[in-house]
């Protein structure tokens, strides 16, 4: 008989569910473009049901993970840290990571893990600077969409500088730059450059070791997954998953949760 678990990632921004059966195969995943104190969490995994045309009974476990896990306490049967499901997402994608860079919608965090398992992390959560909101206020003051900032930074001709790393007074650095009349594309490839220089410092911190895995909504932003190219010294891999990673360690612990409850 196949057992299906459930993971559930609710982000600042987003909410993100994924089934497994076995703990190997994804039946179903979802992504609802909001996040912690809405319905996106609740909407994320009646998508999945309805995807998988599965049912919340069918499910031998759920666990809830993220910025927003303790709202999911009537909907998921345990709670865990996004630091270990994003390194469990991480090692089931890439079983040879050593460091996993996570930028999320409001935090950056950097993974060192050994065998599978986090050793240890650095994270920012006290300042938007390098986080996808970053990116998000960027992308409205220059009048673009967000999605289409790696597209347009890679055609930069002239390295323009960002310097703050405070949103807000880098925020007035575009304003200037525009004013100027700076073509936005050499802009955006600066606001990259400056995203990358933020994070690579908070890695160094860790330390930086091969292979190297970007995980998080900004890692479909080729242009930061190069600028950080560069200031790491490493090859950064994505996968297609990449939004999906907690919910896919999460219902993988939760496999290994209903596993150990039925040995026992």
């Amino acid at each position: 008989m196949s057992i299906y678990t459930l993971g559930i990632d609710i982000g600042s921004t987003a909410s993100k569910c994924v089934m497994l059966c076995d703990g190997r195969e994804i039946v179903a995943k979802s992504l609802i473009a909001v996040g912690a104190g809405t319905s996106g969490p609740q909407r994320a995994i009646a998508q999945v049901l309805e995807e998988s045309g599965k049912s919340r009974e069918d499910m031998a476990f759920s666990l809830a993970t993220g910025y927003g896990r303790n709202s999911m306490r009537e909907l998921a049967d345990q709670q865990m840290s996004e630091l270990s499901c994003h390194a469990r997402g991480a090692s089931f994608l890439f079983p040879d990571v050593h460091t996993v860079v996570d930028i999320g919608g409001q935090d950056v965090k950097v993974l060192q893990i050994e065998n599978g398992v986090m050793t240890n992390f650095v994270m920012n959560d006290k300042c938007a600077a390098g986080t996808g909101r970053f990116l998000d206020v960027m992308a409205r003051v220059l009048e673009v969409k967000v999605e289409d900032l790696g597209t347009l930074g890679a055609q930069s001709t002239k390295n323009i500088s960002i310097s703050s790393t405070c949103t807000v007074f880098a925020e007035s650095e575009v304003i200037s730059q525009l004013s100027m009349d700076t073509d936005k594309r050499d802009i955006i490839n600066g606001i990259h450059h400056s995203v990358a220089s933020r994070v690579a410092g908070l890695a160094h911190r860790v330390g930086v070791r091969d292979k190297v895995v970007m995980t998080g909504g900004v890692a479909q932003n080729t242009g930061v997954v190069k600028a950080l190219e560069e200031e790491l010294g490493h090859i950064i891999y994505t996968s297609p998953l990449t939004q999906y990673n907690g919910a896919l360690g999460a219902a993988l612990f939760a496999y290994q949760k209903y596993q150990k409850e039925h040995r026992d």
